[in-house]
């Protein structure tokens, strides 16, 4: 089986984690992480082009073949859900630009599928990142160990994912299922 690239986006407008991983026979493998940070004190604008960019070259030079960027849930501040949503659209265009297949996860997707529990607090995620990609320390920052964690969840989940679309596409052209045999 040829290896994947998935890309795990943690959105955010100060600092924006991206991680790449590689999955092969069922392994996994930290390819790059880091952040995007723009300063506060340039324009909003500026800012979103900054990321754009640099999500851009990091397309470019690390080829994955599928974005997954993290949805959000903010409970109280809505002024920053709004520009942290503008950051996160940015990285959903880029993904889109570069003719990437696009997933998306909420938060406790992600938790779920890289520690088998919804509800795990941060701390256990970045253990379990730490231990699914056989690394030697927690990364740092915060940032990109959540976007990892955001690709690990694809490649426990993306296969099931792209199933269920699969089935949904033929059923709405046409095909159908028949048990044969058996009962």
């Amino acid at each position: 089986m040829d290896a994947e690239r998935i890309m795990g986006i943690d959105p955010g407008l100060a600092r924006l984690g991206y991680g790449v991983i590689e999955r092969a026979g069922g392994k996994l493998r930290q390819i790059v992480y880091g952040c995007v940070e723009t300063p506060s004190h340039v324009p909003l604008p500026q800012r979103l082009q900054q990321i754009y960019q640099e999500l851009t070259v990091l397309i470019d030079a690390y080829r994955p073949h599928v974005l997954a960027v993290e949805e959000l849930f903010f409970n109280r501040n809505t002024t920053t859900a709004f520009t942290v949503g503008q950051a996160r659209g940015v990285a959903l265009l880029a993904g889109a630009n570069a003719d990437l297949a696009v997933f998306e996860y909420t938060p406790m997707q992600v938790k779920q599928a890289v520690t088998g529990f919804g509800r795990a607090d941060k701390q256990q995620v970045q253990q379990m990142v730490k231990i699914l990609l056989s690394l030697s320390a927690i990364p740092k920052p915060d940032d990109a160990a959540d976007a990892l964690a955001v690709a690990i969840a694809h490649a426990h989940t993306g296969p099931i994912a792209r199933f269920g679309d699969a089935v949904r596409e033929r059923k709405s052209t046409g095909w159908h299922w028949e048990r044969r045999g058996g009962r």
